[in-house]
């Protein structure tokens, strides 16, 4: 890590006050459309409550790329990323963590002190983290933003601690990283908001990151026909590994391929992993009269879904959002990574490769051509 200016670690506990800001190299976007370039920021020192993170590994999700391409709303110069695991390295007055605890990072902490909180829906907490949050300055001087509060593709982040969930020590990093977003999403959609039963049948459209763990979480729950569905014939050998049965593209006939296998109702099941109109109202053609389209990709908000009111009437089907997987990260995240360490749970076919951080760019090209499921940026 280039560091010069790295303050010493306060003891575990945090009852030293943290000292200079620290200096790390990060990936940064610079305005909408514009090139991904590695540069040194400059991050404060913990402040009370906050910790200091160690990054050892980090996702290059797709909400990281619609932040640059204009998707969503965003605040630059950016430093991306909002996936990954790391190690304490230094703790703020009164934080309860240890330097050394391994951790997840967590973009959307809890309140736990309003409504939706208190009545056990902290995924919809109404103090979640805005798009971008100020923090930081370039090298050059000039305010900095993190995605989601965390811009995690850098060499060191430093977040609220609530904002990181220690998790066992020794689990793959390139795995671990993907525990705070991919994995936690696409898991929590099939668990936790479709609560898919065994003998079921499920459609999944779009097969990245996400997709390809709500293939993996729908095999474990114990769905029978499990349709695989994206644009790339390229992914799918990925979609097999992760545990679908059968693999479509999609074309003109996709909605006549799916009835062929599901003795012409359509799926109980449809998750669309995209976050675009066209694909949310392909999802809702492919399900069954009396079936559940869960919507996983976040897109537009300029992008709007049209169905007929007769359509919506007769065929009884459910269209609802799945944020975050509808789930508790600070209760499921330590489940998974425990699955994870049991070897109960393979994230393998997730990771399409590793690079470093000076590649990262390279992997942002990669994802926008949708090229493998999930690049992981390491920084051991």
């Amino acid at each position: 890590m280039t560091d010069p200016e790295l303050s010493p670690a306060a003891p575990g506990g945090g009852t030293e006050p943290a000292s200079a800001p620290v200096i790390v190299r990060a990936l940064v976007a610079r305005g909408s459309g514009a090139e991904l370039r590695v540069e040194r920021v400059r991050l404060p020192a913990p402040g009370p409550g906050e910790v200091r993170v160690t990054i050892r590994a980090a996702g290059v999700c797709h909400s990281d790329l619609s932040m640059v391409n204009g998707t969503l709303a965003a605040r630059f110069p950016l430093v991306l990323g909002h996936e990954a695991t790391g190690v304490v390295a230094e703790v703020g007055p009164g934080s309860q963590l240890t330097v050394g605890t391994p951790v997840v990072l967590n973009w959307a902490p809890a309140c736990r002190a309003c409504w939706w909180c208190r009545r056990g829906e902290p995924w919809l907490c109404a103090d979640t983290t805005a798009p971008t949050v100020p923090r930081g300055e370039t090298d050059d001087g000039v305010p900095l933003h993190l995605t989601l509060g965390l811009g995690a593709l850098a060499e060191a982040v430093v977040v609220p601690e609530r904002a990181v969930i220690p998790i066992p020590a020794g689990l793959p990093p390139e795995q671990a990283a993907l525990l705070g977003c991919a994995v936690l999403t696409g898991v929590g959609a099939v668990r936790n908001t479709a609560r898919v039963a065994p003998g079921e049948s499920v459609a999944v459209v779009g097969l990245g990151g996400v997709g390809l763990a709500v293939l993996s979480a729908a095999r474990r729950a114990g769905a029978t026909t499990i349709l695989a569905i994206d644009v790339a014939e390229a992914k799918r050998d990925l979609a097999l590994a992760a545990g679908a049965t059968d693999f479509l593209l999609s074309d003109d006939r996709l909605s006549k391929e799916v009835r062929a296998r599901t003795e012409s109702r359509g799926v109980d099941h449809a998750f669309e992993c995209v976050g675009r109109a066209a694909t949310i109202r392909a999802a809702w053609r492919l399900t069954r009269r009396g079936g559940a389209v869960t919507v996983v990709g976040m897109g537009a908000k300029d992008d709007m879904v049209s169905l007929g009111a007769l359509d919506i009437f007769h065929s009884a089907r459910t269209l609802r959002s799945s944020v975050y997987g509808s789930s508790d990260p600070d209760r499921e995240v330590p489940v998974l990574a425990a699955e994870l360490a049991d070897s109960a749970l393979d994230l393998g076919v997730l990771v399409s490769g590793t690079v470093p951080l000076d590649e990262a760019p390279a992997a942002f090209d990669r994802l926008a051509r949708g090229e493998g499921a999930r690049w992981v940026v390491t920084l051991d």
